[in-house]
């Protein structure tokens, strides 16, 4: 007789992104939950986000979510921020680019937020820094040696 492979094998493998074809319907926020923007993944199911009321949080992935769903930088989410630490948020859905569109035409959005854009709160000036010249102060000190 076979034995009994457990959970390896090919069958476990068929069907596994069957939900990801299904399109349910929109997910709007509730009354004490509130869309927010990552600015940077920290590492350990932890990143930076900008909820559109104003305030940075710190935000948590909750082990429902974790290795299921893959967040990254500028993604819109919809977090629930804690009663007790008004600084910190849990992630509770991911939104794809279209829903965010979605979102953003049904007035959900506020007009600031950049849906697929990588450099979402940047102010863009990094090809303007100015560098001083001090190259010429240099080769007077090596003809002195």
């Amino acid at each position: 007789m076979p034995k009994n492979k457990g959970k390896e094998g090919k069958n476990r493998c068929e069907g596994k992104n069957e939900k990801e074809s299904e399109k349910g319907e929109l997910v709007l926020k509730e009354d004490w939950q509130e869309y927010a923007q990552v600015i940077n993944m920290l590492g350990n199911g932890q990143f930076k986000a900008v909820c559109f009321d104003g305030v940075k949080r710190l935000g948590h992935i909750r082990g429902k979510l974790r290795k299921k769903v893959w967040i990254k930088t500028s993604d819109i989410i919809l977090v629930d921020h804690r009663d007790y630490q008004d600084n910190t948020a849990d992630v509770i859905l991911v939104y794809n680019a279209d829903e965010a569109r979605s979102l953003e035409a049904y007035g959900e959005l506020p007009e600031h937020a950049k849906i697929n854009e990588t450099d979402t709160f940047g102010s863009g000036d990094d090809d303007e820094i100015q560098f001083d010249d001090i190259g010429d102060d240099d080769d007077e000190h090596i003809d002195d040696i």
